[in-house]
């Protein structure tokens, strides 16, 4: 099971990234603003992060809080993309909402067997 929640976590980073960094047609659309967009994905990939490396708590902040930051500075690299300190704010605002939502989730939900892959 925790195979998968890494898979998944890993997964939403990799489409966050393509997302991000692709040129702006390539970028997936949806009904949300633009800004719910970008705080709900960074918000869900970081409750995947958390309860997948549970273990891991203070290494998950660090690095997916920092995340938000390198991520949108690929933009400035890619073509026709721009990084903005808004954007950083609201990835970071949707990266602790997540890590606060998975370490609730993680105090909530009992773990069965710890394993040795943890």
């Amino acid at each position: 099971m925790n195979r998968y929640l890494r898979l998944c976590a890993w997964a939403l980073l990799a489409l966050i990234v393509f997302a991000t960094v692709s040129p702006i047609e390539l970028r997936p659309h949806d009904i949300l603003p633009v800004d719910v967009d970008r705080a709900l994905a960074f918000t869900l990939m970081s409750i995947a992060f958390v309860v997948a490396y549970p273990r891991h708590f203070r290494l998950c902040c660090i690095l997916l809080l920092a995340s938000a930051g390198v991520i949108e500075a690929l933009q400035l690299i890619a073509p026709g993309r721009h990084a903005q300190v808004h954007d950083i704010l609201v990835k970071m605002t949707g990266a602790a909402a997540g890590l606060v939502v998975g370490w609730v989730l993680l105090r909530l939900i009992p773990m069965r067997h710890a394993t040795k892959q943890e």
